[in-house]
């Protein structure tokens, strides 16, 4: 009985160490090098934070649109912000940081059909556009 008793609470802790650490990172996104300019927010240039604009707008409207075509909108914002940046040192340096990991997402997105790795995927874009707003500004 007394064996039974510690499996039971090994079992519960485990649960609990698990699931404490899944519901932590399905919200927190860490971007290793990421940080602000001496705690405030890095300047962007106006088309950049255009483009971002867009792709929140867009991630915030997706309803059920199909994976190919939302990767495709996706793409050309992000090609835009490429485009017309003109960001220097280390401001764009930063946001290569959070850049690159939105077009990993975005290329990724378009090849999916699982809905729920889709659903992931876009969860994980609106984190990363929401690190941008959170380390950026006009």
């Amino acid at each position: 009985m007394k064996l039974k008793t510690v499996y039971s609470i090994a079992l519960l802790f485990i649960l609990a160490l698990f699931g404490c650490k899944n519901k932590k990172t399905e919200s927190t996104i860490v971007l290793e090098g990421l940080a602000l300019n001496n705690g405030k927010q890095w300047v962007a240039n106006q088309e950049t934070h255009i483009g971002m604009k867009r792709i929140d707008s867009v991630l915030k409207t997706e309803n059920s649109i199909d994976t190919k075509t939302l990767g495709n909108v996706l793409s050309k914002e992000t090609s835009y912000i490429i485009k017309s940046c003109n960001m220097k040192g280390e401001a764009h340096d930063q946001l290569h940081i959070v850049l690159v990991p939105i077009l990993e997402e975005i290329t990724d997105l378009k090849d999916e059909e699982n809905d729920t790795a889709k659903a992931q995927k876009i969860k994980r874009l609106k984190l990363l556009v929401a690190k941008y707003f959170e380390f950026f500004k006009v």
